[in-house]
């Protein structure tokens, strides 16, 4: 099959690509900056001049579309290229599709969520008045509401995924990442940061989420939606111990708030149509994860 996936050089997509590629298939890619790809093109989704020419010179059965600012604090403090990536990006590969009908596989995120406080089921929304907590979650709802439009206006076919707290080696520090991420690093450095001690998250180790986004292409059933998450229910206290006593080092450098506002406080995920449909599977475990995730930062950053 020739995929493409959009934000392909991301800690996931470039796991993505490689996982799509070693299954046999013609995998392109594109992102924001240059790179060495011999099918890699420069493209930035929120400008359509540049996705039209990407299109014109391509032909995808399907789209991964991971392309997107991430994060509440990003987007916060960077709005604006939140809505030009997410809902701007997303409208102009939807126009690519109703033009040259590949099939799509569009990365919502649990943000979406947002207040609900019980297990996430895929049909939470249609069924309850959820209100999303922040930007980026209500960004990536919009992005879902336009796929939802184009499939009913145009006869798209697209599947929408929902991430939990996706994590694992090759995803570098900015204070923007996930927890998991921002933990390590700076427990890594000896730098400070904070844990929440109301939150609880399904957290989901890098490998396991891939292997079930590229048994998508395989198992294509258009209009599902699907939450890929791992099987531990964890709180985020927990996670910091866990961290903190690999390392050798004690708390005296972490804070304790009670909650963190404009954050959903649990994520349990429902992943039982993921592994119906799609062979979804918890293979690493969260203590075996977060002990590979230290160990690749350890050499990405030069720390023993």
């Amino acid at each position: 099959m020739r995929v493409l996936v959009t934000g392909g050089l991301g800690a996931v997509g470039s796991v993505l690509v490689r996982e799509l590629r070693q299954r046999g298939n013609d995998v392109w890619l594109c992102d924001l900056s240059h790179h060495h790809d011999a099918q890699y093109v420069r493209c930035d989704v929120g400008e359509f001049r540049q996705v039209e020419r990407l299109f014109a010179q391509h032909d995808f059965e399907y789209v991964y579309h991971l392309a997107a600012e991430f994060g509440r604090n990003n987007g916060e403090d960077y709005y604006e290229k939140v809505w030009q990536t997410n809902a701007i990006g997303t409208k102009n590969i939807l126009r690519m599709q109703e033009a040259q009908r590949f099939r799509l596989i569009a990365f919502s995120s649990s943000e979406v969520y947002g207040d609900y406080p019980d297990v996430m089921s895929e049909d939470v929304m249609a069924r309850f008045a959820v209100r999303q907590l922040n930007d980026y979650a209500i960004s990536k709802w919009v992005n879902e509401q336009q796929i939802m439009n184009s499939m009913d206006r145009f006869g798209t076919e697209s599947v929408r995924v929902r991430l939990f707290n996706t994590y694992g080696p090759g995803e570098p520090y900015s204070p923007y990442r996930s927890v998991i991420c921002l933990f390590i690093y700076r427990a890594l450095h000896n730098l400070p940061y904070t844990v929440y001690l109301n939150h609880h998250r399904s957290s989901t180790y890098i490998d396991d989420c891939v292997r079930t986004l590229a048994n998508i292409s395989e198992r294509f059933q258009p209009g599902e939606i699907y939450n890929i998450a791992g099987d531990e229910y964890h709180d985020i206290k927990a996670l910091s111990d866990m961290i903190l006593a690999y390392l050798g080092k004690d708390d005296r450098l972490v804070t304790y708030l009670e909650y963190e506002a404009h954050n959903t406080r649990d994520k349990r995920a429902d992943t039982a149509k993921a592994v119906r449909d799609l062979g979804h599977q918890a293979t690493v475990s969260l203590a075996e994860g977060v002990a590979r995730t230290i160990e690749w930062q350890k050499v990405f950053y030069g720390r023993s």
